[in-house]
């Protein structure tokens, strides 16, 4: 009878070590992160039953007790990888992960002091015991053995808190496979606690590790909790948003979610009327074993509603159709978002009209798609729109603009395109036909245009460009620059609300491109060359020029500076143009050093110079470079350059002058602050127009106020210069006055160098 216990026990624990050892291949071969850590373990529980097999199948206690230290040194192995185990597979469980080295270091210690029995016999004896007859040898245990079970529960104990933590964190889907690694756990302590304390012969509790070691394995790579997985899925396709059908291979309704009853006004009882409901909303489809997606809309206009239609197969296995489902999602929410979208990326956000590219891309399409009908342009100007802002809030403002949107949408129709292009600028493309049928109500409509905001009221100055599209080909905004372009013809600002684009116009744009694009070899090839207007005293003697720009084309021929001067000082290059007539002053200066030591040169600052460079700097190195007096190179500026940054401009003027530089202020007295600005401006030399004396109204008047301009800038030590003395009496007159210096026709015109020279040195 005890032989058959032992065999049995033996017999049991050695089937489960074989299939132990197979988990363990399995384990090491999966890709899965844990299979490591599962291999381990289940090769660690192979030494308690290779020695709980040797305590069986020994009859001497030699042998025993090898099997013993095999036993007892496994426990440790075995824990030490439990801890390894359940470290990886509860990671993630509760605030952190943490290496688990004390519990090692524990395991370690106690199976090093269970290896020293052998010399100090501290850990345990082992006595016979009869088990049928036959001495079966059981443990005595000593002090070691007792710090050895202290040790294995210890650290059991916490691998049981562990999985009790993951148990009652994880989501419920996850918790079968912590729970029954657990329980299987305690049942293996409870079953190990009982043999101790029972002091039973044979350690049974062997057999509840190895099948511990197996629910390991399956649990931890094998196992899907098939039953949670579907309910959980069947919660989630439940609580879907979109409406889902089920149908069996004959294509009746079997199942459907809340959205779905909610769409058809079906439920579950009567599954018979969702076919029919489906025909009533979406129509007639005729369901296949095809799979399919296709959109549709039901309703109209606002009310419309949005819907994506998918229809799949669902095979119980490669060759047998089980039936379909149907999903049916609502994307009215969408749709209008995505409609608000695209209004707001074409329409303005204030007025409500096209944005300026969508409003080009739209009447190019209206150009294209009706090759036969005239169009016209018209660009709508609000003059001196900031002006408004400023006067009465940007909230009154954004009122007077939307106010205007208004009225260019009033009259309107499908034919017409029209939109806001930037600020206080609107664009409107209408048939010619219509636009010369509402001219005549369109002039007395923008000169009495005034906006309100219930309280305050303003007059806006409206005006239009209007092109005549003759050139359907060119690009859009060329249409609008176009009649932009037509608004520069406006002189009369407020009497004149309309203008309109021409050939003139067209050649003057033409012009100015030409003349711009050749200045830079005009300058190099000196075709731009200054010419000398002398300057002369009260004596009628030469004491200098005015160098003024003249321009020789070679095929324009002599070009005088109204066709060139104006252009330049509209697009900034008159800075190119004055620092080349700087340039051939002081090359003209230079070549007189020596012999006309007593003349000066005066060349003129334009405003836009300021915006471009460093005017003082610029004028010092031209100085320093031609080894020149900076007397001899005087400045003459206007009033107007001080309209900005005024300030700067003072600095400027007074770096100048106490670099040695004569600053002349030229046509004093046509301006409207010359007085104001003397008190401050830092000039040498005062340049009145004489074209003061010549203007309309009392001639006795203007003589006084030019006898005392002379008077005041003698008593400010300012010399005075009349340019524009054509008569000999104009001269006679304005050297009585007081007048030191004179420039006009009435000495010389305008000349080249040679030609001055000529004149000034009688050569």
């Amino acid at each position: 009878m005890s032989l058959n216990i032992r065999v049995s026990f033996s017999a049991i624990m050695t089937f489960l070590a074989l299939l132990l050892v197979v988990c363990a291949v399995q384990a090491l071969r999966s890709k899965k992160p844990i299979g490591k850590a599962v291999g381990l373990l289940e090769f660690a529980l192979l030494p308690p039953l290779l020695g709980n097999c040797i305590i069986l199948g020994s009859s001497v206690e030699s042998r025993a007790v090898w099997g013993y230290y095999i036993y007892l040194i496994g426990m440790d192995i075995v824990i030490a990888a439990l801890v390894n185990f359940t470290n990886e597979y509860c990671r993630g469980i509760g605030n952190g992960q943490q290496r688990p080295t004390i519990m090692y270091v524990l395991l370690a210690a106690d199976a090093v002091q269970m290896l020293l029995n052998p010399f100090f016999g501290h850990a345990f004896g082992l006595e016979p015991v009869d088990v049928q007859g036959k001495p079966y040898y059981s443990v005595v245990p000593h002090a070691g053995q007792i710090i050895h079970r202290i040790t294995i529960y210890f650290v059991f104990f916490c691998v049981i808190l562990i999985y009790v933590l993951a148990v009652l964190k994880t989501a419920k889907i996850y918790r079968e496979r912590f729970s029954v690694i657990l329980t299987s756990m305690i049942a293996v302590g409870v079953w190990q606690t009982f043999y101790v304390f029972s002091r039973t012969p044979v350690d049974r509790s062997m057999i509840g590790y190895g099948v511990c070691g197996v629910l390991v394995f399956y649990f931890s790579l094998r196992h899907r909790p098939m039953k949670l997985l579907d309910r959980m899925l069947s919660d989630i396709v439940s609580d879907l948003p979109d409406a889902l059908f089920v149908y069996d291979p004959a294509g009746n309704c079997i199942w459907l979610n809340k959205p779905a009853r909610e769409l058809t006004h079906a439920d579950l009882e009567h599954l018979e009327r969702v076919s029919s409901s489906l025909r009533t909303i979406f129509g007639e489809k005729e369901f296949s074993r095809d799979d399919w997606v296709e959109t549709r809309i039901v309703g109209f206009g606002e009310h419309a509603r949005y819907f994506t239609i998918e229809s799949h197969n669902v095979s119980a296995d490669s060759k047998h159709f089980a039936g379909s489902f149907l999903v049916i999602r609502d994307n009215t929410d969408e749709q209008q978002r995505l409609r608000r979208e695209l209004y707001n990326s074409t329409h303005d956000s204030l007025t409500g009209l096209y944005t300026k590219q969508h409003f080009y891309d739209t009447v190019r399409k209206v150009v294209d798609e009706n090759p036969d009908t005239l169009y016209t342009a018209v660009f709508v100007d609000v003059k001196d729109f900031k002006v408004v802002n400023d006067i009465f809030s940007s909230e009154f403002g954004d009122k007077a603009l939307c106010q205007l949107a208004r009225w260019i949408e009033k009259d309107m129709d499908k034919r017409c395109v029209y939109g806001r292009l930037a600020g206080d600028t609107f664009g409107i493309f209408v048939p010619s036909e219509k636009y010369k049928e509402d001219k005549h109500l369109i002039e007395p409509e923008l000169s009495a245009f005034t906006v309100s905001d219930g309280i305050r009221e303003h007059h806006l100055l409206v005006q239009l460009g209007v092109y005549e599209v003759t050139e359907r080909d060119i690009d859009v905004s060329v249409m609008f620059d176009r009649a932009h372009l037509a608004l520069s013809t406006i002189r009369d600002e407020y009497g004149t609300h309309i203008a309109y684009y021409d050939n003139k116009l067209r050649d003057k744009v033409l012009w100015d491109q030409t003349i711009t694009a050749s200045l830079r070899e005009a300058i190099d090839t000196m075709q731009i060359r200054p010419y000398l207007q002398p300057i002369t005293d009260s004596s009628g003697r030469v004491v200098g020029a005015e160098a003024l720009a003249r321009w020789i084309h070679p095929e324009q021929g002599f070009m005088p500076p109204f066709m060139f001067i104006p252009v330049f000082e509209k697009n900034g290059m008159i800075s190119e143009v004055d620092k080349h007539m700087w340039r051939c002053a002081c090359k003209i200066l230079a070549d007189w050093k020596g012999s006309h030591d007593d003349l000066f040169i005066s060349v003129n600052i334009s405003p836009k110079d300021f915006y471009f460079f460093d005017v003082a700097a610029e004028l010092k190195a031209l100085i320093k470079e031609y080894g020149l007096e900076a007397r001899k190179l005087r400045i003459e500026i206007t009033e107007s350059i001080m309209m900005n940054d005024q300030e700067e401009r003072m600095r400027t003027l007074a770096e100048l002058r106490s670099a040695g530089f004569i600053v002349e202020m030229d046509d004093f007295g046509s301006g409207f602050s010359s007085l104001n600005l003397l008190k401050d401006m830092p000039v040498d030399v005062l340049k009145i127009d004489m074209k003061f004396l010549s203007s309309s109204g009392s001639r006795e008047k203007a003589k006084t106020i030019v006898r005392n301009i002379i008077r005041l800038s003698d008593e400010l030590d300012i010399a005075s210069l009349t340019e524009g003395v054509e008569t000999e009496s104009q001269y006679t007159q304005l050297a009585d006055m007081g007048c030191r210096l004179f420039q006009g026709y009435y000495f010389a015109r305008p000349m080249p160098l040679a030609d001055f020279e000529a004149f000034a040195f009688g050569k």
